[in-house]
């Protein structure tokens, strides 16, 4: 018996050494209790706000999933794929657009369908026209109303030796001299002030005295008494005396490399604001004073210098705009209270986040900046047609359309006009086109009127740029004769639209309006 069990037992481990050792079976794999059949995506839907942010999400697959199809506002930074579950963060953008913005991105894996996660952006909030209020920045803005530039004019200068020092010379640049019917021309069409741009570069003398030509300062102040007696508020500045790589003086780019030149410019601000100070110390408060026109590196705010650290730049800007109001006030008289414009940089208003308001005893300064956005519909080579909501794409500009118009005037509305520091557009307008083309014509009509119905809901007084020119296309900007104040061409129907734009007050006449009656080509 014994002998029979030792039998047995031999075969059965005979047997299970069999088993186990043939090459042909295969063992069974051990599946985790934990791995997923399919992909799980957590949160199943992202829904952003405009401002855009960072979202953590949780995939699950049974191999390492992968994203696709992300646009260019998002952007991902990858976990560790660990137990079949891969972290991640998903970075969404600031949407800069008023509409929503929506994705579908693609989880995809080897071992298991792929699924769809859908991200939803609202967009930007739309501005709210503001309701006219009855502080000094509104006041200000009914006052001057729709503005003229005498361009090109005195501000125009010529080279005539050979060492770079430019002369002002008022008829260089083609336009007749200025005389008391051009003013009384502008205001017939229906201006209520002026903006007299005005170069002084080789008329102001060596230092320390830096004396003014007195011919020349004599012009100046007959001019502005052409436009005095038109009944007509006046703005006077120093214009292209900014330097863009051409050697004037006020040279921003140096000064912020040298202090011993931002020192010197400082002191030739104080002597030529002193001078014009005191020449018009006992004119009425119909007379502002603007310190500078563009002040820029010759980049206009793209120069690698200045894009290198902005602040730069704008820090010097804001210390000769200060200088400027200190000579003005230091004169007394009427300056003590006189209302002042200082700019931007380049006078562009998207560069006001750099702009520091000058300190000033009488809280009378005035922020002076420039529209002409779209630059490659207003003032490039008239390559567009079209402008606008309803413009076909091709024949339009890819940017600055009806709703940056109003981004661009809120913001200033909201920063100064709100908080009683007028603003001016100092100067805004479009290259005259060509009537015969009526599609391109009722979109320059639509801008100018969209652009000076905005600027007045916006509390914003505007000036229109003349540089007198007769002629469509490039840097015509030609309305009214310089020396006779006769209408050029047919600008008549243009400065009727801004007029109607900046003082028609009637309730059924609204920017909304002016939108929804844009050109349907």
């Amino acid at each position: 018996m014994k002998r029979l069990y030792l039998y047995l037992l031999a075969a059965v481990v005979l047997l299970a050494a069999a088993t186990c050792c043939n090459p042909e079976e295969k063992p069974e794999p051990v599946v985790p209790d934990n791995k997923p059949s399919a992909i799980s995506v957590s949160p199943a839907s992202i829904d952003a706000d405009a401002a855009g942010g960072s979202f953590n999400l949780t995939l699950k697959a049974p191999a390492r999933p992968k994203l696709g199809g992300l646009p260019d506002w998002i952007t991902v930074k990858d976990g560790t794929y660990q137990d079949y579950t891969l972290p991640l963060v998903l970075n969404i953008a600031a949407n800069p657009s008023y509409e929503a913005r929506n994705a579908s991105l693609t989880v995809s894996c080897t071992d298991a369908a792929s699924v769809t996660l859908t991200v939803t952006q609202k967009g930007k909030d739309r501005p709210v026209d503001p309701t006219p209020g009855t502080n000094d920045a509104w006041k200000m803005a009914a006052k001057l109303g729709l503005g003229w530039n005498m361009g090109n004019q005195l501000d125009a200068f010529i080279n005539w030796d050979s060492d770079r020092k430019d002369f002002p010379d008022e008829t260089v640049w083609g336009n007749p001299k200025a005389t008391q019917a051009t003013f009384d021309g502008v205001r017939k069409a229906g201006f209520t002030s002026v903006r007299i741009p005005i170069t002084w570069l080789r008329m102001i003398g060596d230092a320390p005295e830096y004396k003014i030509d007195e011919t020349w300062m004599g012009r100046v102040e007959e001019v502005v008494g052409y436009a005095e007696k038109a009944g007509l508020n006046v703005i006077i500045n120093t214009h292209h005396d900014e330097c863009n790589n051409d050697g004037h003086w006020l040279d921003v780019l140096g000064a912020s490399k040298d202090a011993s030149k931002d020192a010197a410019i400082k002191a030739e601000i104080t002597a030529v604001w002193t001078q014009i100070a005191e020449r018009f110390k006992d004119k009425g408060d119909f007379l502002i004073f603007e310190s500078f026109n563009e002040i820029q590196d010759g980049g206009w705010g793209w120069s690698a210098d200045f894009r290198a650290d902005p602040s730069k730049q704008c820090n010097i800007l804001n210390g000769w705009n200060q200088t400027f109001v200190n000579a003005v006030r230091a004169t007394g008289g009427k300056n003590a209270t006189r209302w002042l414009g200082v700019p931007t940089y380049a006078s562009n208003p998207s560069l006001e986040t750099y702009f520091k308001l000058p300190s000033d005893p009488a809280g009378h300064l005035m922020l002076a900046v420039h529209f002409y956005d779209p630059s490659d519909y207003t003032i490039g080579t008239a390559q567009y047609s079209d402008w606008g909501h309803t413009g076909a794409a091709g024949k339009k500009s890819s940017g600055g359309d009806e709703d940056h118009v109003k981004e661009t005037f809120s913001n200033l509305n909201t920063k100064y006009v709100a908080k009683n520091v007028p603003v001016y557009l100092g100067e805004f307008g479009c290259s005259m086109r060509n009537k015969a083309d009526t599609r391109a014509w009722a979109f320059y009509l639509y801008y100018m009127e969209y652009v000076a119905k905005a600027a007045k809901v916006y509390g914003l007084p505007a000036f229109l740029w003349d540089n007198g020119t007769d002629g469509t296309g490039q840097e015509q900007h030609g309305y009214i004769n310089h020396g006779t104040g006769a209408y050029i061409g047919n600008s008549k129907e243009v400065v009727d639209v801004l007029v109607k734009a900046m003082f028609t007050d009637i309730a059924s006449y609204t920017l909304q309006d002016v939108y929804d009656n844009a050109p349907k080509p």
